[in-house]
């Protein structure tokens, strides 16, 4: 069978690339790229491999994260926190041209009416004014919580889809995003629950419940239930406990979920539980009234979910 002459110089190709990652000589796959020297040098015995080496990166050189940003050409990484996805221009608002002089009166009025209409431009249909307004509260609602950027960009994927689906119509808005973004936190087991996000958001717990449900009946998430240690570290900061007494939490809910304690049962009230009785026994003392507020369950809560803990894993506990 005779072979083309794209597949013998592919082959070439492929055979070139596994020798410059090999030595030669002495058969160490130490290659060192020296891009100054434009050569390929073995690490262990110092052979030239290939000289000439072209330096594909950029012919700019930055000391420091500033110098970078400021000769890199290349624009902002692709997103889907924002409508256009972060891929449109934008005209900046200062009235100097490529040299820093100032513009003419002619010029900026020019320049004006061109940044009205780039503004226009970017959300030209409903569907685009629908995201602008939607992922704008959800950035929003996660600076207000503070939440990392994956689960912003996990929230933004689940609206997206939403609004393909066109899951949004005879809906609100800002349930549908609350809801959005509550599937990202569990998605990303960022765990916060419905009272938090609907203290963020302008539309009740109740609404946002509702608007979960469906999306996620719809988009097919299936999402298990979030576990009580994902709380404990944040609780526990709030209440100022020591890390020994989080670790004994941690190992309450560990040994509750082996008996099945915690099926049925909100894991905030476990987690606030197993908080409680840890601090009593490791000497830090927490009212269950602070547990409770920090948790955002009810003191009756706490008291019941501790006395299953002591009951069923035997705890010798004295209040």
């Amino acid at each position: 069978m005779v072979k083309s002459e794209s597949e013998l110089a592919g082959k070439m190709d492929s055979d070139s690339e596994v020798e410059l990652n090999k030595c030669p000589c002495c058969g160490s796959e130490n290659v060192v790229k020296d891009y100054q020297k434009s050569s390929f040098v073995c690490g262990d015995c110092g052979r030239i491999i290939k000289e000439g080496v072209k330096d594909l990166g950029p012919e700019w050189r930055a000391f420091n994260q500033e110098q970078r940003e400021d000769r890199s050409r290349g624009g902002a990484p692709m997103t889907y926190t924002i409508h256009d996805k972060g891929l449109s221009t934008k005209i900046d608002w200062r009235n100097r041209d490529g040299k820093g002089k100032n513009l003419s009166p002619q010029r900026r009025t020019q320049m004006y009416r061109l940044r009205k209409w780039q503004r226009r431009a970017r959300v030209s249909n409903a569907d685009e004014r629908n995201l602008a307004y939607a992922l704008s509260e959800l950035d929003r609602m996660s600076s207000h919580l503070g939440l990392p950027r994956n689960v912003r960009e996990s929230a933004s994927v689940i609206y997206r889809e939403a609004v393909e689906k066109s899951l949004i119509r005879g809906r609100s808005i800002e349930g549908v995003s609350s809801a959005a973004l509550y599937a990202g936190c569990r998605k990303c087991h960022v765990p916060r629950t419905l009272e938090e996000i609907a203290e963020a958001s302008r539309v009740d717990k109740k609404e946002i419940s509702r608007s979960y449900r469906f999306i996620s009946r719809e988009l097919d998430i299936h999402l298990e239930p979030t576990n009580p240690i994902s709380y404990v570290s944040r609780f526990g900061s709030e209440l100022g406990i020591s890390g020994e007494a989080r670790t004994k939490a941690i190992e309450f809910i560990k040994r509750a979920r082996e008996k099945k304690l915690t099926s049925g049962r909100g894991p905030t009230g476990i987690a606030a539980a197993a908080i409680y009785v840890a601090s009593v026994m490791a000497g830090e003392r927490r009212t269950q009234r602070e547990t409770a507020e920090v948790a955002n369950v009810t003191e009756v809560t706490v008291r019941n979910r501790y006395k299953e803990l002591v009951e069923e894993l035997g705890l010798d506990l004295d209040i």
